[in-house]
């Protein structure tokens, strides 16, 4: 038996498709078939199995897991410098993942967070998060995609799904975080979305320590870069692999 699955940071639905941003993920990799499969038995109460191999599951195991990610980071910081995070999402309100990004900024790692809504973290305080960014952006579509990336020592590892770092996400509801294993469909959405994100000039609003947000713009001499007109003019670069 073969598995074909399509996993995705939004749900099937026609009017929202045409306004969310949105990442789907088809793949026949038979660890994450497998995974899917017994979740869906777990759903119907066919199995009681709560461990899975490749996914991050709600409410069983996805915060947990996260946070030992972030301790790995800060663990790789440690020993060779270099410490990376970023995450893209709608919500960050757990206070436990909050504090354990606190833990990876007092530590050196470098992060930056795009939070298109409610955020509890306070970027920028001194002794806290002082390498931590915070960005919003707001614009002709509504940010919808969940992108979680570690750079892990170099070892690039990239999770995409449902959940926001909300409790109601975490503890109260069945959603799943996946891995993107192919690197170049991890260098895309690193290179071609995560990053043209982050450096939006003109839709971005950052977010400041004292829980302000201020408009961003282009720097004198630097370019506007607005990263949905951006991806609306270069979306082929998503569809092929990436070389160099």
């Amino acid at each position: 038996m073969r598995y074909y699955v399509h996993m995705a940071t939004g749900n099937y639905n026609h009017v929202t498709s045409r306004i969310y941003t949105d990442l789907g993920y088809l793949t026949c990799n038979p660890a994450i078939g497998t995974d899917v499969a017994d979740l869906f038995h777990a759903l119907t109460g066919y199995s009681r199995k709560d461990t899975y191999d490749t996914l991050l599951v709600a409410p069983q195991t996805l915060r947990q897991q996260l946070l030992r990610r972030i301790d790995r980071e800060i663990a790789q910081h440690r020993q060779h410098g270099n410490g990376y995070i970023a995450f893209k999402m709608n919500a960050l309100i757990d206070p436990q993942c909050i504090q354990a990004l606190y833990r990876a900024s007092q530590a050196g790692v470098t992060i930056d967070l795009q939070v298109r809504g409610m955020c509890c973290l306070r970027p920028g305080v001194p002794g806290v998060s002082e390498t931590i960014t915070v960005t919003s952006i707001v614009g002709r579509f509504l940010e919808h995609a969940r992108i979680y990336y570690f750079r892990n020592g170099g070892q690039d590892e990239i999770l995409l799904g449902s959940a926001d770092l909300m409790p109601r996400n975490l503890d109260r509801r069945v959603e799943i975080l996946f891995p993107v294993e192919a690197p170049h469909l991890r260098e895309a959405i690193l290179r071609h979305i995560l990053r043209v994100h982050l450096q939006d000039n003109v839709q971005a609003r950052r977010l400041l320590s004292n829980g302000c947000y201020e408009r961003l713009c282009p720097p004198p001499g630097e370019p506007a870069l607005s990263s949905q007109n951006w991806l609306l003019q270069h979306w082929q670069q998503l569809e092929r692999p990436v070389n160099g």
